[in-house]
């Protein structure tokens, strides 16, 4: 069947470059395949694009806020369009990571401690013992995370004019630093792919590692034992279902080897996963036999099946 998608992207979050690279691969693998594409680089004036585009679905090609946080759901539901990946409950849970934990600890997923504080209160004293994480309550791609440790060279206590995340968000979310491997696992419909590990060449696996070729070797299926494996799947399909997410989402983890499978940790659920050249779910797909432009259309038949179970409900 043919179809008319709009492809939503760009947008103005930190991950806006990502998220064209994202809209563009996924425009041009639709092209491929036949469907008609409208591409729309997010604005002010996207709610007219769309009405004027009509589209049979839009492609959520977005990532951050406010695209990943739902408030583009909350729009496009509104004008009742459907669309693929999470809807607006789910995004707004998962975008938050202490609500995020908050559904999901419950639920007997294992995740890190941790708190939420004033960034001014760094000032004065670390929250937590050294090492230790701050990150933003509500943004992906590791933007904004910094890892505080007794020889790092922020100060003790964190000094004043010193760049990191406490100088741009007002509430930063403190969790202990887990030592040891970073796992990622992608959920696509009911079935969770594998597992991946991520060995960054330098440093650890931020925004500059995740987007820029040759930084990061990813190494899939991940050469871990087998009950890691099995847990990092269980535990990423689980999460996908308790949030409710759609299509696809990615959750990665991290895993101190040391302690077995005691010590692996759900750090969080991305409901928007890049769909870039350098991309998790497109290099799991495609180790599962899935080609980026099967992908595509398997996100976009979920969308469809999304709205076809709505409309036959009571």
């Amino acid at each position: 069947m043919t179809l008319h998608v709009a492809v939503l992207m760009g947008g103005p979050s930190a991950e806006r470059d990502v998220s064209l690279m994202s809209g563009n691969g996924v425009a041009d693998a639709l092209e491929s395949l036949g469907h008609r594409v409208t591409r729309i680089d997010m604005g002010k004036d996207v709610a007219a694009r769309l009405t004027e585009a009509a589209p049979d679905v839009v492609f959520n090609a977005l990532h951050g806020t406010p695209g990943e946080d739902g408030t583009v759901q909350g729009m496009l539901d509104l004008m009742g369009l459907t669309y693929t990946h999470s809807g607006l409950a789910t995004s707004v849970i998962a975008i938050d990571k202490q609500l995020t934990k908050l559904l999901l600890v419950p639920g007997g997923i294992p995740m890190p401690g941790g708190r939420i504080v004033k960034s001014e209160s760094l000032y004065d004293g670390d929250p937590l013992p050294r090492p230790y994480v701050l990150k933003p309550v509500n943004e992906g791609s590791s933007v904004g995370v910094a890892i505080v440790t007794a020889e790092g060279n922020y100060g003790n206590p964190i000094a004043r004019g010193v760049a990191g995340p406490w100088a741009e968000f007002e509430e930063l979310l403190a969790e202990p630093y887990i030592r040891g491997r970073e796992l990622t696992t992608a959920v696509l419909g009911d079935r969770a792919l594998g597992v991946t590990e991520l060995k960054p060449k330098n440093g650890w696996y931020d925004f500059d590692a995740k987007y820029t070729d040759g930084l990061t070797e990813h190494v899939f299926p991940a050469a871990i034992p087998d009950e890691i494996a099995a847990a990092c799947r269980r535990i990423a399909l689980d999460s996908h279902r308790l949030l409710g997410c759609k299509g696809t989402s990615r959750s990665d983890f991290r895993w101190d080897d040391e302690q077995g499978v005691d010590g692996l940790f759900l750090l969080e659920v991305n409901t928007q996963p890049g769909m870039t050249a350098l991309s998790l779910v497109p290099e799991q797909a495609r180790h599962c036999g899935i080609e980026y432009p099967q992908l595509v259309q398997i996100i976009v038949d979920e969308a469809l099946k999304d709205k076809a179970a709505k409309a036959g409900s009571p």
